[in-house]
């Protein structure tokens, strides 16, 4: 008898907990809809950027920096020439030096790379520009989107994308038979898309004699704002 008022005591006692912990639970919101939007365009590339590069190689370190620091100064001062803020702009890149070791595991040699970087939105200078310094070559080349276009037009797409979600969620509220809607929380991001130059033709440019003017291409990058979040439904 006492073991039976035992159980009966335990059940009950179990049984209040889980009562206690569903009234304490909190309750899941009603009406509540998860939406996305999103706006998309492509933009016409209007930032170039070269990277030149000099390679050397020697039994000397000294003489190797030296010849290193010749070929920057050379390209240096033909990119200078040419110069203009915000269209043709000019820096230098890396600048190391470094041995290389024979089968013994002893420095057989030195080893070294510089780099010049000209970017701007003058693609047809920088283009000439980099034709014209001998002593580097071609390593990279890159197209983009100035910030200023950029943030022309992810202010234009964020508008687009927010007049896009607010459609969403005026929609959602007249197809579930509610009045309007209140937002609850929203999340904005943006970004930009940008397909590699090949493989092959870096190659081609990187190995090329810069005695010409580079080929210009720029392409188009595809620019997108998305908005996501919730939104509460309102009688």
């Amino acid at each position: 008898m006492r073991k039976s008022f035992a159980i009966l005591v335990a059940a009950a006692f179990i049984a209040g907990s889980a009562a206690a912990r569903a009234a304490d639970a909190p309750v899941a919101p009603q009406g509540v809809v998860n939406l996305s939007a999103s706006a998309t365009t492509e933009v016409p590339r209007d930032m170039m950027t070269v990277t030149l590069s000099a390679t050397r190689d020697g039994s000397d370190a000294a003489a190797v920096q030296v010849a290193l620091k010749q070929a920057l100064d050379a390209g240096l001062a033909e990119a200078k020439r040419a110069a203009r803020p915000g269209q043709v702009e000019v820096q230098t890149g890396n600048f190391a030096l470094f041995p290389r070791y024979n089968k013994q595991n002893t420095i057989s040699g030195w080893q070294g790379n510089a780099e010049l970087i000209v970017e701007g939105r003058d693609m047809q200078a920088i283009a000439a520009l980099a034709g014209r310094i001998q002593s580097m070559t071609i390593a990279r080349v890159e197209y983009g989107l100035s910030r200023e276009l950029r943030t022309k037009t992810e202010a234009e797409l964020t508008a687009q994308a927010i007049a896009n979600y607010r459609a969403r969620a005026a929609d959602a509220a007249k197809q579930f038979g509610y009045a309007g809607y209140t937002l609850r929380e929203v999340s904005i991001d943006s970004g930009e898309s940008r397909p590699p130059i090949p493989a092959p033709r870096m190659r081609a440019m990187a190995a090329a004699a810069s005695d010409e003017a580079l080929p210009v291409e720029a392409g188009k990058s595809t620019v997108s704002v998305s908005v996501s979040g919730s939104v509460q439904l309102t009688k």
